[in-house]
């Protein structure tokens, strides 16, 4: 067979292992040949594209980012995008398309499949780890990992000024990030999207804190972490050039706040895309290895219009449909019963 791939949307540790094992398998085992795709979608519409065998993939297991590159551009955004993808596909003689993305990357698939019949094999790639149907998405390990390990270095200064230090993790809807690495770190307030918080409340519980002693705090904020409605000032939200709502910086407003309440010298930090940069942790690698493997005994079982996914430590065939049905968001036994008994203590 003669299989296209792509990496589509934000870019995470582990997706040049899935490249490096979909080409391995498919060309050793299957006798496959492969066109990789050029940032994303948009190397379709653009018919930018290169070979790849498995010369061309050595060395990418632990590299982080995405050799082909990527683009969160969809083709339903660009006039006969669709038409023109279904075009380039059938020029190639391709007989499938292994999309490597998350949830809007997905939900793309899951529409050319649905529009012009594209036998599409999905990928699960996030490091925010919501994708639905999958215990577990590669990239967030990693983040999660780096994510630590600056909290972990972040109580020590902390502790040497007697600060309070709000530190700001990726998760735009979902807080699986900040909750584990929250946890890991030993974050006495950890606030995330699925759980608005008041922020009278939070410094409530760090004036107990500091009343018992502990004069250094480490505060967790997922990037897209709301305040209870009529509780704190928030500034008007913008859109990027994709029509996402433009987050980052609430930490700053947070900072601010706890400052201004309770007195305390406070810092903020914002990790940003240190967390999807760099090589990916040995966890990811196997996994985005056992995914890559997976998605090419996909393509020749003709599960089209599926994702590969891990669940209780098997890998399955899940409908697009239904993983992109809706956002996997933090457990509530793991926020409340786990993260939170530590909040404030």
């Amino acid at each position: 067979m003669k299989v296209g791939i792509l990496t589509s949307g934000g870019d995470a540790p582990g997706l040049n292992a899935v490249l490096r094992a979909v080409v391995r398998k498919g060309e050793r085992v299957y006798g496959d040949t492969f066109v990789g795709f050029l940032d994303g979608y948009k190397g379709m519409l653009d018919r930018e594209f290169v070979g790849l065998d498995v010369e061309r993939c050595r060395g990418f297991l632990p590299k982080g980012g995405t050799a082909l590159g990527t683009s969160r551009l969809s083709p339903y955004q660009v006039d006969n995008g669709v038409q023109r993808a279904r075009a380039e596909f059938d020029r190639l003689g391709l007989d499938a398309l292994v999309v490597v993305g998350g949830e809007g990357s997905l939900s793309v698939a899951r529409k050319l499949h649905e529009d012009v019949s594209m036998p599409i094999v999905g990928v699960p790639k996030t490091i925010d780890n919501d994708l639905y149907g999958t215990d577990v998405t590669f990239g967030f390990h990693t983040a999660v990992q780096i994510a630590t390990e600056a909290i972990d270095r972040l109580h020590t200064t902390a502790e040497s000024h007697d600060r309070v230090m709000v530190v700001e993790l990726m998760g735009r809807h979902a807080g699986w990030i900040a909750t584990y690495a929250g946890i890991a770190g030993g974050a006495s307030e950890i606030l995330i999207p699925e759980d608005p918080f008041d922020i009278e409340e939070v410094c409530d519980r760090l004036r107990r804190r500091h009343e018992r002693g502990r004069l250094a705090s480490i505060v967790v904020v997922a990037e897209g972490a709301l305040p209870k409605e009529g509780t704190m000032d928030m500034p008007s939200t913008e859109q990027d050039g994709y029509g996402h709502i433009r987050l980052g910086g609430i930490s700053n407003i947070i900072g601010a706040e706890i400052e201004k309440r309770t007195g305390f010298d406070t810092r903020v930090t914002i990790l940003g895309h240190v967390q999807r940069g760099g090589t990916p942790t040995a966890y990811d690698r196997v996994l985005a290895t056992r995914y890559g493997l997976a998605a090419i005994d996909a393509v020749h079982a003709g599960a089209f219009n599926h994702m590969v996914a891990l669940n209780g430590g098997e890998i399955q065939h899940i409908p697009l449909t239904e993983a992109t049905s809706q956002l996997k968001t933090v457990d509530k036994d793991l926020f409340g019963g786990v993260a939170g008994i530590f909040f404030g203590s």
